[in-house]
C-alpha cells in the first residue's frame, strides 16, 4: 500500500500548552494560535487544505474548511522535557523518562576545568544566554583572547561559540568532540547533556557579529532502538535531511543530507522525493529555522513569513508525491514567538497533519489528541510491516486508510 513516508518536522511549531506546562514555566503558550492572533491577514492556504487550521482556537469562520484533503489531530509529549532531542526521539518511538540535565547557573567548575585542560585554552562565559546576545557580550573579548565562548540555555546543551577566523571551524568541531567525551562519561556520568553544539560566527565587532550556517550538533545516542533502526534492519532506507543525522547520533540513518537552512532543506527534500523511490523508505526532514531564527528570537513576523514560505513550497512537495507515499507534518516541541516570560522552547502539543494520494486514504478525519508523539513511529512500523517491536505508541493507520 504505502512504500514511502515523508516526515517533515516544523521545528518549534506547537499548537497549545500541555496540562503540565506550568511545571516548565510555559502557561499560556500556543505557538500557532498566537501567531495567528498577531499577524493581520494570516493565510496559509496549503496547510489550510490539509487541516492545520482546525487546530487554531477561535478561528475566524471565513478561514475554516469543512472538507480538508488531509486528516489532522494533535499529539501530547509523554517524555519529560521540551527539547529537540527528546521530541525527535519520541517521534521515533523512544520515551525519555528522566529529563536531560540543564544548567541555569552554568556548568560546574570541575567540568569547565577539565574542558580547558583538554583543549589547552581558557574559556569565556559559562552561563545561560541567547545565541545572539552572547556574541554581543563576549564576542570582542573572544577575538582579543582567542578563548572559546561556552554557554547554555534552558535546554540541555553545551554550546561553544567561536569566530571562524580565530578558531577554524574544524578546530571548533574538535573542541565539541572533547566536550561530548567529557559530558556523561566518568567522572561526569550525571552530566549527560543532550547536545554539544558548535556555534561558529563571523563579523568584526558586537554590532555585526553573525552566526554562520556551519553549526554542528554532537548528540548522545538514543538509549534504545528507534523506528529508524528497525527500518534499517529490514533493509529499508532512512534518509535524513537537515540535522536529523546529528539528533540521532548517526544511529539508524542510511543516507544523510546536511543542509544549512529551511530553503536548502526543502529543495533537498524535493530532489530526494524525485530520486529515491525504493520501498520501505522514510524521508525524515527537520526545518530548523522556525525554532532557531524566529522562535528563540521572539520574532513573530519572521516566524510567520517562514511558515508562509513553507506553505508555498508545500504545494510543490505535494505535487511530487505518488500514490505510494504518506506525508506526515508535525513538530518536536513548541517555541512561541509571542511568549515573553523566557525565550526558550515551550511545552506544547504538536500538530499531526497527514496526507496521501492513495485511493484508500481517508481525508478530513479528526484524529483528536494522541497520547504520545510515538504514535508516528508505531504507525510507520505498521505501514512497513516491521512487527510489533516498538512498545510505546498507538498506530493511526487504521483510522486514515480504508481496509
Amino acid at each position: 500500500m504505502i512504500k514511502r513516508v515523508v516526515l517533515i518536522i516544523l521545528d518549534g511549531l506547537g499548537v497549545g500548552c500541555l496540562e503540565d506546562a506550568k511545571k516548565y514555566n510555559d502557561e499560556g503558550a500556543n505557538t500557532l494560535n498566537n501567531i495567528y492572533k498577531t499577524i493581520p491577514n494570516f493565510n496559509l492556504p496549503t496547510l489550510t487544505s490539509l487541516g492545520l487550521y482546525n487546530l487554531i482556537q477561535n478561528l475566524n469562520s471565513n478561514l475554516k474548511i469543512k472538507n480538508c484533503i488531509g486528516s489532522y489531530g494533535k499529539m501530547a509529549e509523554l517524555s519529560e522535557g521540551k527539547d529537540t532531542t527528546t521530541g525527535h526521539w519520541e517521534i521515533a518511538g523512544v520515551i525519555t523518562k528522566k529529563p536531560f540535565p540543564t544548567y541555569p547557573n552554568g556548568f560546574p567548575k570541575e567540568i569547565i576545568m577539565e574542558f580547558e585542560k583538554r583543549i589547552g585554552k581558557k574559556t569565556l562565559g559559562n552561563f545561560p544566554c541567547s545565541g545572539t546576545e552572547i556574541l554581543k557580550l563576549l564576542g570582542e573579548e573572544h577575538m582579543r583572547t582567542g578563548y572559546p565562548i561556552v554557554y547554555t540555555s534552558a535546554d540541555s546543551v553545551f554550546q561553544i561559540a567561536a569566530h571562524e577566523e580565530i578558531i577554524p571551524v574544524e578546530e571548533l568541531y574538535h573542541y565539541c568532540k572533547i566536550a561530548r567525551d567529557i559530558l556523561g562519561n566518568p567522572p561526569f556520568e550525571e552530566h549527560k547533556v543532550a547536545r554539544v553544539i558548535a556555534r561558529p560566527f563571523i563579523g568584526t565587532n558586537k554590532e555585526n557579529f553573525k552566526r554562520t550556517e556551519k553549526r554542528k550538533d554532537f548528540s548522545i545516542s538514543p538509549p534504545a532502538k528507534t523506528i529508524l533502526d528497525y527500518i534499517k534492519e529490514a533493509e529499508g532506507e532512512v534518509i535524513g535531511i537537515g540535522k536529523i543525522d546529528d539528533i540521532f547520533a548517526h544511529q539508524g540513518v542510511t543516507r544523510s543530507f546536511h543542509t544549512k537552512n529551511n530553503t536548502e532543506s526543502i529543495e533537498t527534500l524535493l530532489q530526494v522525493i524525485k530520486n529515491f523511490k525504493s520501498d520501505k523508505t522514510l524521508i525524515f526532514v527537520n526545518l530548523v529555522d522556525f525554532d532557531t531564527l524566529w522562535g528563540h528570537r521572539r520574532d513573530v513576523f519572521g516566524y510567520y513569513k517562514a511558515l508562509e514560505y513553507f506553505d508555498y513550497k508545500l504545494e510543490n512537495i505535494i505535487n511530487e508525491l505518488s500514490q505510494d507515499d504518506l506525508l506526515i507534518i508535525t513538530s518536536d516541541h513548541g517555541n512561541d514567538p509571542t511568549y515573553k516570560i523566557h525565550t526558550d522552547h515551550t511545552r506544547e502539543y504538536v500538530p499531526l497533519i497527514l496526507y496521501s494520494k492513495n485511493k484508500t486514504f481517508k481525508s478530513n478525519i479528526n484524529l483528536n489528541t494522541r497520547e504520545t508523539f510515538a504514535d508516528i513511529a508505531k504507525s510507520i512500523e505498521e505501514i512497513f510491516d516491521l512487527g510489533n517491536k516498538l512498545k510505546i505508541g498507538k498506530s493511526f493507520i487504521g483510522e486514515i486508510f480504508k481496509k
